[in-house]
C-alpha cells in the first residue's frame, strides 16, 4: 500500500511474510497464492505491499539463479503484490516447533549472516518495483547478548563494514539503493534504540541504520519521541519501521493477571518480559520465567515481547501496547518529512496466540491480517497522508 505524505514522497505500507512458515522458494510462491494475494483482495486494493521473509535456502536459490528470481519477480507482479522491503532477521527455521534462542543465529560475529545479508540485498534490488529505487532490509541487532566478548563485536563490526561496500557495489550496478537496520530486541546486544547509537555512529555510513520495531520500543519501556529525538540527532537514519504491539499487564501483582499472562507462555517464541522500576529495567529472558516466584519486580507494570494483533488487544486483564505504536507513528511520519518512508506490520505470533484467539483457517488469518493492514491505514490517513491506488 502507498501514501502521499504531505511533502509529496510516498510512503510504504506492507505486512510481513514471516507469518507464514516457508523455508523454500516453492514455499514463498506458495505463500503469495494461499495467504498475500487473498489479503490483497480483502482490502479491495490491485496492489498490496508485502514485506518478504526469505529463508536462507530461498534466499540463495534466487541469487544463484536468475531465471528464478524473474519468476518470483513475475509472480508478484501477477499476484498485485509488490516488495520494497524484506526481514532479513530470522535466517532459517522461524516456523519450527520451537524457534526460541535460535532466531538469533548466526550472528553477525558469523561469516554466514553477512553472507545471507549480501544475497538478500542483491535478491532485494531485483524486486523492487520498476518506479522504486530504493529498498530497506531488517536485521539481527548484532547479537543476543551472552557470548558476545570483544572479539565477537570486532568481528561484527568488520562485517558491517563490509556490507556497507556491497551495498555500494550493488547501488552502483543496478541503480538500486538497499539500506540494511539494525533492529533493536531485548536481550540482545542492541537491546534499546540508544543501545544502537554508538555501533551505528561508529559504523557511520548511510546505508547502515536502524529499523524501529514498535513493540521491542514499547516492552524495553522506551518513549518514541525520547528515542526518535535521539536518533535524529546522532544522525542515525530511520531505515523503516515494523508496527507491532506487545502484551501489557498494568497490574502484574494480582493472580487474575498472572492467570491471563499464563496463557501468552507458549514453547514456540521468546517473550522477553520487562518492567520499569525505580532502579531502572528489569528483565526475563522469557514470561514463563517472569511468572516463576519473584523473579521479575510486580509492582509496576509489566510488557511481554508478543507481537499481538494490531486491531484486537487483549481482554482484560490485559492489554497491548498500541498507544506507543501510535505515538511512534506520529513522530514517524506525522511531521513536515518522515523519518522512515518503509512501515511494515509485523505480527508473526497468530499462531502462538492462545488457542480461542488462534485463527483456525487461512481464511480466518487473512482476515485478520487484513484487519491489521486497515487499522495501520486509518492511523497514517489520519496523520494527514493520502492512500494512493
Amino acid at each position: 500500500m502507498r501514501f502521499r505524505h504531505p511533502d509529496g514522497s510516498t510512503v510504504h505500507l506492507a505486512y510481513c511474510t514471516n507469518v507464514h512458515p516457508a523455508e523454500t522458494l516453492d514455499g514463498v510462491l506458495a505463500q503469495l497464492r494461499d495467504h498475500c494475494e487473498p489479503v490483497r483482495r480483502r482490502l479491495g486494493r490491485d496492489r498490496l505491499g508485502i514485506g518478504l521473509w526469505l529463508a536462507k535456502d530461498a534466499a540463495a536459490a534466487l541469487v544463484t539463479d536468475p531465471s528464478a528470481l524473474r519468476g518470483l519477480r513475475t509472480e508478484l507482479d501477477r499476484r498485485g503484490l509488490e516488495v520494497v522491503t524484506l526481514n532479513g532477521f530470522p535466517y532459517q527455521g522461524f516456523g519450527a516447533e520451537e524457534v526460541k534462542y535460535r532466531v538469533y543465529q548466526p550472528d553477525w560475529a558469523d561469516p554466514e549472516r553477512l553472507d545471507h545479508t549480501t544475497s538478500l540485498a542483491r535478491v532485494l534490488a531485483q524486486l523492487l518495483p520498476d518506479d522504486v529505487t530504493e529498498g530497506t532490509i531488517s536485521t539481527l541487532p548484532l547479537a543476543w547478548r551472552t557470548a558476545y566478548g570483544d572479539t565477537r563485536a570486532a568481528r561484527s563490526r568488520t562485517a558491517l563494514r563490509t556490507l556497507a561496500e556491497r551495498l555500494d557495489a550493488v547501488a552502483d550496478l543496478t541503480g538500486r539503493s538497499i539500506r540494511v537496520g539494525l533492529e533493536p530486541e531485548p536481550g540482545c546486544t542492541v537491546e534499546t534504540t540508544a543501545d544502537a547509537i554508538g555501533p551505528l555512529t561508529d559504523i557511520g555510513h548511510d546505508r547502515i541504520g536502524i529499523c524501529v520495531d514498535t513493540c521491542h520500543l514499547a516492552t524495553s519501556f522506551e518513549d518514541p519521541h525520547t528515542a526518535l529525538d535521539a536518533l535524529s540527532r546522532a544522525r542515525v537514519p530511520v531505515v523503516k519501521s515494523q508496527l507491532s504491539a506487545a502484551l501489557h499487564a498494568e497490574h502484574p501483582h494480582l493472580p487474575d493477571v498472572r492467570e491471563a499472562l499464563a496463557a501468552f507462555d507458549e514453547p514456540r517464541f521468546l517473550h522477553q518480559t520487562r518492567t520499569s522500576t525505580a532502579v531502572g529495567l528489569r528483565g526475563t529472558d522469557d514470561l514463563g520465567e517472569a511468572l516463576e516466584g519473584d523473579s521479575l519486580p510486580d509492582a509496576s507494570p509489566w510488557r511481554a515481547h508478543f507481537h499481538v494483533p494490531l486491531h484486537a488487544a487483549p481482554a482484560a486483564p490485559l492489554t497491548s501496547t498500541l498507544p506507543v505504536l501510535k505515538s511512534a507513528l506520529t513522530h514517524l511520519v506525522g511531521g513536515a518529512h518522515p523519518l522512515t518512508r518503509h512501515l511494515e506490520v509485523e505480527t508473526y505470533t497468530w499462531q502462538a496466540l492462545p488457542t480461542e484467539l488462534r485463527p483456525s483457517t487461512r481464511a480466518q488469518l487473512a482476515d485478520g491480517i487484513a484487519a491489521e493492514l486497515a487499522l495501520a491505514r486509518d492511523l497514517l490517513t489520519d496523520l494527514g497522508l493520502k492512500e494512493l491506488p
